[in-house]
């Protein structure tokens, strides 16, 4: 599970973990903002609107669920179930409230990993380099502060810095956490 404030490089590094390792699943999450350019529908996320993602909370189809930025985010159960009953470990790419839901609903199950920016100033380039709106990025950088001190409950912190180390980091927690006699079968 990875989490980060926004712009820290939590989505790069993912996708570049994702695609060297072919036991990895993404897990897709459902989320009631419009998709960004490029973004692709099943891909990046499942766009909803509120009324189907409050429906989801109540049928209980949610491992976690969060409202961030006034948009609401969550994990949809099934497709996650269905992929570690395979035998494939899941990645999640969540905020840090939603780690604590997951970690709550998969207790001994999910390995948590805090990507960290260089600094604030690196980060407010990540979100004006990726095209976010002023205000959001103003938003944005107010919560970074506040997020980066959840960072201590994570098993693990990765600092983006250099984005070949980080996913090298990220790739030797995956090789460990595979090892780990817990995670054994």
């Amino acid at each position: 599970m990875l989490a980060a404030p926004s712009g820290a490089g939590k989505t790069s590094l993912s996708r570049a973990l994702l695609a060297g390792d072919g036991n990895l699943s993404l897990s897709v999450s459902v989320t009631t903002r419009a998709p960004r350019a490029g973004e692709v529908e099943g891909q990046h996320y499942y766009f909803i609107d509120q009324a189907r993602f409050d429906a989801m909370v109540a049928e209980g189809a949610l491992l976690e669920h969060a409202h961030v930025f006034g948009r609401s985010y969550g994990t949809p159960r099934a497709a996650v179930e269905t992929s570690l009953a395979q035998g494939r470990d899941v990645l999640f790419d969540i905020d840090w409230q939603g780690f604590r839901q997951l970690r709550a609903a998969l207790p001994g199950d999910v390995v948590g990993v805090f990507i960290k920016p260089p600094s604030l100033d690196a980060l407010r380039g990540r979100l004006v380099a990726r095209g976010d709106a002023e205000a959001d990025i103003a938003r944005r950088m107010a919560q970074a502060a506040q997020e980066m001190g959840h960072a201590g409950e994570f098993d693990f912190l990765v600092e983006n810095v250099d984005f070949a180390v980080a996913l090298e980091d990220l790739r030797a927690i995956l090789r460990a956490s595979r090892l780990a006699a817990g995670r054994q079968v």
